[in-house]
């Protein structure tokens, strides 16, 4: 029996975390001084193997890896390796993830032994600089070589950029024309209320993509695409490059009448929407028996709690619908 929500979307599409931990502190996903969760907190990768087997069983069939940095987290190629008997099987279409772009290199060409496609690597901008600025930690040319290494290997790649006014405006066009060299699709995010981040201000911060998609067309010509993934972005192609861009707009558009996703925290939190704090303790049911039956009575009960839509407004210039928690907590 598929997993069905309150409003009749079938949910066939699980985001996983598998670690909090990251190499980067992005000012717009976690603090500085991150306070890290226990490793008891976290499920392990043989408890990660049998949730998200559970979720395949259950009718998901894309599923996309995040973290943190999921990279980062030691044996995690092991739960990758695991996955591929879905992949083989027919039960699972796709095995994807989210990437910083720093461990690439390392491991592009084991991802793709596992099956893996294709990857989304975030990356705000080409100025080595302020890349070091935004990542605090981070080396632009490390992650510039791991989007080669993955290219090398026969990843198909897109790159993320969370648009942030005053910070990115003015790469615009040199982000979109690398990208157009290189062969790899582009998404335009908006910036999320996600998280206290010290001084950082998202008002501030916020660059609405419809201004972003103005100056495009002072350039380019844009056609609106119908396509869509089931995801939350929007797509236009560049007639004069025949590039495919993604517009992810939650504050200036909601996209969440076709949402077929929920997210997993690495502690085993079902978050049913990004834009919400209700979430199911599922890692509780999964210790407390070997047999799945808990489990799988647990995530329908959860289902069955999946809101119509989120609540992300930055309107009367106030953040309505802020979210407390990081980024990085419920997965990017």
């Amino acid at each position: 029996m598929p997993l069905i929500d309150p409003f009749a979307r079938p949910i066939d599409y699980l985001r996983v975390s598998v670690t909090d931990r990251c190499d980067f502190r992005c000012v717009y996903c976690m603090a500085e001084n991150m306070s890290f969760l226990p490793k008891a907190e976290l499920l392990t990768l043989e408890e990660l193997d049998r949730m998200c087997s559970t979720f395949i069983g259950m009718g998901v069939k894309k599923l996309r890896i995040t973290g943190g940095e999921p990279l980062v987290r030691k044996g995690i190629m092991t739960f990758f390796e695991g996955m591929t008997r879905h992949l083989h099987s027919g039960a699972l279409n796709e095995l994807t993830l989210t990437t910083n772009g720093s461990q690439l290199r390392k491991f592009a060409e084991d991802l793709v032994a596992c099956g893996v496609k294709r990857v989304n690597v975030s990356l705000d901008t080409l100025d080595a600089d302020k890349f070091a600025q935004i990542t605090r930690w981070g080396r632009l040319a490390q992650v510039l070589d791991g989007i080669e290494a993955a290219k090398q290997a026969g990843l198909h790649i897109k790159i993320n950029v969370v648009a942030l006014k005053g910070f990115n405006e003015d790469e615009l066009f040199s982000i979109t024309d690398w990208c157009a060299a290189q062969g790899h699709d582009l998404t335009f995010i908006e910036v999320m209320p996600m998280g206290d981040l010290g001084n950082e201000d998202r008002i501030d911060q916020y660059w609405p993509l419809s201004d972003l998609r103005a100056r495009l067309r002072e350039r380019f010509t844009v056609t609106e695409l119908d396509e869509r993934s089931g995801g939350p972005a929007r797509y236009v192609r560049l007639e004069e490059t025949g590039q495919k861009l993604g517009f992810i707009t939650p504050l200036t558009h909601n996209f969440c009448e076709s949402c077929n996703r929920v997210r997993l925290t690495c502690t085993g939190e079902l978050y049913m929407c990004l834009g919400q704090e209700d979430m199911a303790d599922l890692r509780a049911p999964l210790r407390a028996s070997p047999d799945n039956t808990a489990l799988e009575t647990a995530i329908r009960a959860a289902i069955a709690r999946k809101p119509k839509g989120h609540d992300f407004d930055y309107s009367r210039q106030k953040v309505d619908g802020q979210m407390t928690r990081h980024m990085s907590h419920t997965g990017g």
